[in-house]
């Protein structure tokens, strides 16, 4: 699994994660959408905490500006 999500990114996805708890705490997280609500903020903040996100490799998306080291194999 290599990272395809960049620092700016990643802190978007944060951002994003707290602006969900707190609309899920303030509709109530009870709710179905509360519940919606702290689903998708788990879901950003384990993509920004790990470095990737699934689709962004389905659709073949990569914020991270460094270079990643291919794989090679030794003999």
């Amino acid at each position: 699994m290599t990272t395809n999500t960049g620092t700016a990114d990643r802190a978007i996805r944060v951002a994003i994660a707290l602006v969900a708890v707190i609309a899920s705490w303030l509709i109530g997280v009870g709710t179905v959408a509360g519940i919606v609500l702290l689903v998708v903020a788990a879901i950003m903040l384990v993509t920004a905490a790990v470095g990737f996100c699934p689709l962004y490799r389905v659709f073949g998306i990569n914020t991270c500006k460094v270079p990643q080291r291919k794989a090679s194999v030794t003999q």
